[in-house]
C-alpha cells in the first residue's frame, strides 16, 4: 500500500482484524462466515504533507500541528499491528554510485531458508502456526525468553518510548526471528536492541 494516510480510514480499521487473527469474519442476519485472510502487509507512506520531516538538509514547510494530524490519519491500533516500522532517511546524492559492500542475495536466502526451518522444526506441534509471526502472546512468551539484562533493556525501551503491550510482544518475536537468522537458541541484548530500533512510528515523540 503506497502513500498510507491517503487512503479511507475506514479502509485502514477493517485491516486490523485480518492482521490479528489471520481470517476475516463476515456476519449477516442469518450467518456468519469465516475466511481465511494470511498475508503480508508492505505500506510506505510520506513523513508529512510537504515530505521534508525530519530531512537532513530541506526544512519541513507544514504548518504547526500538521505532521502530527496527517500521522493520525493511521491510527494507533493499525500501526501496533504492523511488526517492523523504518523511517528512511534520503540518501545524499554523492552516496548514491558508491559501491558499498554488502552480503550476495544468495547468501541471505540461505540463511532466511535455514531461519524458516529452525521455525517449522519449532511449531511443529502447534496447530496453524508455521513461523513466528504467527505466535500467540503465550507461545511469544514461551519461546521468547529474556535474560535478566534482556528484559532491563525491554523495560526502559518501554517506558522511554511509550509503547504498547502489543508492541512489546511484536519486537519479541522480531527479535526471536534475528536470533533465527543467526541460529542463536537464545535472544541476546544485539537481538533484542535491534528489534527495539524497528518500531519508530508508534513513538510518542515521533511526528511532534
Amino acid at each position: 500500500m503506497d502513500e498510507l494516510p491517503e487512503f479511507k480510514r475506514t479502509a485502514l480499521e477493517v485491516l486490523r482484524q485480518p492482521m490479528e487473527e489471520r481470517h476475516v469474519t463476515i456476519s449477516r442476519a442469518k450467518t456468519t462466515i469465516e475466511y481465511p485472510a494470511s498475508f503480508m502487509l508492505i505500506a510506505a507512506m510520506n513523513p508529512c504533507p510537504c515530505g521534508y520531516y525530519n530531512h537532513p538538509t530541506i526544512a519541513c514547510t507544514c504548518p504547526p500541528g500538521a505532521v502530527h494530524r496527517y500521522l493520525n490519519k493511521v491510527s494507533g491500533p493499525l500501526m501496533d499491528r504492523i511488526d517492523i516500522h523504518i523511517e528512511v532517511i534520503p540518501v545524499p546524492v554523492a552516496e548514491l554510485g558508491k559501491a558499498l559492500p554488502s552480503e550476495p542475495s544468495a547468501v541471505i536466502r540461505e540463511r532466511v531458508i535455514a531461519a524458516r526451518a529452525i521455525q517449522t522444526e519449532r511449531f511443529k506441534n502447534t496447530p496453524n502456526v508455521h513461523c513466528n509471526a504467527q505466535m500467540t502472546s503465550k507461545l511469544t512468551r514461551q519461546y521468547c525468553q529474556l535474560s535478566d539484562q534482556c528484559r532491563t533493556i525491554m523495560e526502559a525501551a518501554m517506558n522511554r518510548l511509550g509503547l504498547s503491550a502489543r508492541a512489546y510482544d511484536r519486537i519479541l518475536r522480531v527479535a526471536r526471528t534475528i536470533a533465527d537468522l543467526e541460529a542463536n537458541p537464545q535472544i541476546t541484548p544485539t537481538h533484542l536492541s535491534e528489534a527495539i530500533t524497528y518500531r519508530s512510528l508508534d513513538r510518542d515523540s515521533w511526528g511532534k
